[in-house]
């Protein structure tokens, strides 16, 4: 059993959601929950929700048990970037790029993956 739960456009720069994934990748969902809750920074509010959005995925679609859950992958793609300027001295102006992101999370029970290595 696999559970998806995607987040598209954003609002944070891919660089910045790659930290935030980095910190809970292939952690189980408890323990991601508890880093995300206690972390500062913006990602880490918008991958908490994202991470309850696939948690209530595998419980109402999957029929899963929540304490069986692992974070199997957290893929960030770069998104949409949009153009700003800033007006500058002397009739000139500075282009300031507001990145977005893409984000997948995919969660799969522990047991299953034990089982999954053992016949190959």
């Amino acid at each position: 059993m696999e559970v998806r739960a995607y987040l598209k456009g954003a609002r944070l720069s891919p660089q910045k959601a790659c930290l935030i994934a980095d910190m809970v990748r292939g952690l189980d969902v408890e323990k991601a929950l508890d880093v995300l809750s206690f972390s500062k920074q913006k990602g880490a509010r918008l991958v908490k929700k994202l991470l309850d959005s696939a948690i209530s995925n595998a419980e109402n679609n999957e029929n899963a048990d929540i304490d069986n859950l692992k974070i199997k992958s957290i893929i960030v793609n770069k998104g949409l970037v949009m153009k700003r300027i800033k007006i500058r001295a002397r009739g000139r102006a500075d282009r300031i790029a507001k990145p977005m992101c893409h984000i997948e999370i995919k969660l799969t029970e522990k047991n299953q993956e034990v089982k999954d290595g053992s016949e190959s």
